[in-house]
């Protein structure tokens, strides 16, 4: 937290002096413009090389502050990007609320476990997460958080995320470049689009015509000017309407390109800026030194293509101006030599684009992660193992208050499978999920809500929260089913990290009993690991003839000064005391 305060107020005095300079340069621009305006004022009612002079330096100096103060610009935006990146840390800290983009776009109510562990949406494992502000870096931490990678990949990935962990002052300045680009999927979709269109070399002819016909009109034009006679005047006319009917046999490509490009050359330049700092950071790790050679393939820099596309971007702006148009183009051809150099980039960088950005969030989704670890000093990264073995030590769910926490301890070995009781509010669920979450937060190499772990990464099968689905005509009952034949099935090719809570809740007690128990039975016979969470008691009575698979587990719950008190401590054993009963009778049900 001091950190982030720290930060904050230090970027905030920045702040004030940029604010300071712009107005100072805002004023030193007017008063040039109005110097030039009357050093051109003076030249009109007499000619001298000293008027002259003072007008060309008068406009020079604007063109100076111009792009000072353009750069003082980016730099109060950049600062102002970064005053907010930490305020969003101090807010969330705080717990004041969650300010950070909740994925719920990723969500899928289908898949194995991603809407029941609560991965994506408000209050979600994912907006916990996420530090990213570009299109793709969101996609590639939701990615991340439903894929399974290699044991490898995930050392390399707790790797990069250690050596980025103390980085801060780099991972807030990279954050504060995307955050600037204000970058959405649709202009992600529209770069990558225009990557693969209208990609024509210009012919040699026309590249030809493109040089000689401008140096045609500038002689034309020189020649009227020095000369004076009505030929020049009329050769210079002549080359005029020339050279915007040579742009006119062009103007549908450059629509075209210019269709593809609008509003996208801020964010090119915010990418090349976040290329940049990639490429110019010293990393130690194996996987941020990968990522950063990947840069540097062919030849050129990235950011340095990148930065290049921004600027042609840019000079494609004037085309929606027909004045614009008839004045730069009859003139020297402005918009088809810009239209060529972006074909001619295009066809050398591309192909290469795509990668670029997925780079880019690759490196996002490591910073989200380095900024989870930052955040949590306490939490640890597990140590991996083949063996199928899978333990915590003092864990919790990494989504829930420091201060509100209960931590247990919890092991899958010898037995892999935990018979879980308890009575409503105890704590059945919340364990379960912290369970999986951990269980997520391993496989994606982030460190997890523990002092200490092991874990064997693997497939995570879970059937917690089901709905109805009235579009598919589908009840409770049956889409509950389906899960279940969809866990049973993943457990046909491979071993699985298996959490149940309260399955076949729409039917009768002895048909959920008998249920329940034939599903422990084949989670057994395929060798799931894992845990169910059932009130029936009975189906606690399986453990005792499968003991070296199956272990009872429970939470209790006692009454204290005629109330409840949960202590959310994870016991051996079945749940002894119930709660239904008094609760009722405490609240006048019965």
């Amino acid at each position: 937290m001091k950190a982030y305060t720290t930060r904050k107020a230090a970027q905030e005095i920045a702040l004030q002096k940029i604010k300071k300079t712009l107005n100072v340069l805002s004023i030193l621009r007017f008063v040039s413009v109005a110097m030039a305006v009357y050093f051109a004022y003076e030249l009109y009612q007499e000619y001298t090389i000293f008027y002259l002079i003072l007008f060309f330096l008068a406009i020079t100096t604007f063109l100076f502050l111009l792009r000072w103060y353009d750069q003082k610009k980016e730099s109060k935006l950049h600062k102002e990007a970064i005053v907010a990146i930490n305020e969003d840390e101090i807010t969330f800290l705080n717990k004041e609320k969650i300010p950070f983009d909740d994925g719920a776009a990723f969500s899928n109510s289908h898949h194995e476990y991603a809407y029941d562990l609560d991965i994506f949406g408000p209050n979600s494992l994912f907006q916990t997460l996420n530090r990213t502000y570009t299109y793709i870096g969101k996609k590639t931490l939701a990615q991340a958080l439903v894929t399974q990678i290699s044991n490898d990949e995930i050392l390399e990935r707790q790797e990069a995320i250690t050596e980025m962990r103390s980085k801060i002052e780099w991972r807030q300045d990279f954050m504060a470049n995307a955050k600037v680009s204000k970058d959405a999927e649709q202009f992600y979709n529209q770069l990558l689009a225009w990557t693969k269109n209208n990609s024509q070399l210009v012919s040699k002819m026309n590249l030809l015509l493109l040089y000689v016909l401008p140096i045609v009109f500038l002689i034309s034009s020189l020649g009227y000017y020095f000369i004076g006679t009505n030929n020049w005047m009329l050769f210079a006319t002549l080359s005029f309407f020339a050279n915007l009917s040579f742009a006119a046999t062009f103007i549908q490509r450059i629509k075209v390109e210019n269709a593809h490009s609008t509003a996208i050359d801020t964010i090119v330049r915010q990418y090349s800026f976040m290329i940049e700092a990639i490429e110019k950071e010293i990393f130690t790790s194996k996987k941020c030194i990968d990522l950063q050679n990947e840069l540097q393939k062919h030849n050129s820099k990235a950011s340095q293509s990148l930065y290049q596309l921004s600027k042609l971007f840019s000079g494609l702006d004037s085309v929606a101006n027909p004045l614009g148009i008839l004045f730069f183009n009859g003139t020297v051809l402005y918009h088809i030599h810009i239209f060529r150099k972006i074909i001619a980039w295009k066809n050398q960088h591309a192909l290469h684009v795509a990668r670029w950005l997925e780079i880019i969030g690759e490196m996002e989704t490591l910073q989200s992660l380095a900024n989870f670890s930052y955040n949590n000093p306490d939490f640890c990264f597990p140590t991996l193992n083949n063996d199928y073995e899978v333990a915590f030590t003092h864990m919790s769910h990494p989504l829930l208050k420091a201060n509100h926490r209960v931590s247990n301890d919890v092991t899958f070995q010898p037995q892999s499978f935990i018979i879980l009781t308890g009575s409503n509010m105890s704590g059945k669920s919340t364990f379960l999920r912290s369970l999986g979450i951990n269980m997520v937060l391993a496989r994606m190499g982030s460190v997890v809500c523990a002092s200490h772990a092991t874990i064997h990464p693997m497939p995570i099968l879970v059937s917690m929260r089901l709905s109805d689905s009235l579009s598919d005509s589908e009840s409770y009952f049956y889409a509950e089913i389906k899960r279940l034949k969809q866990i049973m099935d993943a457990l046909d090719s491979q071993r699985a990290f298996v959490l149940l809570d309260e399955i076949l809740r729409g039917t009768n007690s002895d048909d959920k009993r008998s249920g329940t128990v034939e599903v422990i039975h084949k989670m057994i016979q395929k060798k799931a690991i894992g845990a169910i969470a059932t009130h029936d008691i009975e189906v606690c009575l399986t453990a005792d003839e499968f003991p070296n698979q199956l272990i009872n587990k429970c939470f209790e719950v006692t009454i204290e000064n005629n109330d409840l008190h949960f202590d959310y401590v994870l016991r051996d054993g079945i749940c002894k005391n119930k709660s239904a009963t008094f609760l009722m009778k405490k609240i006048g049900v019965i």
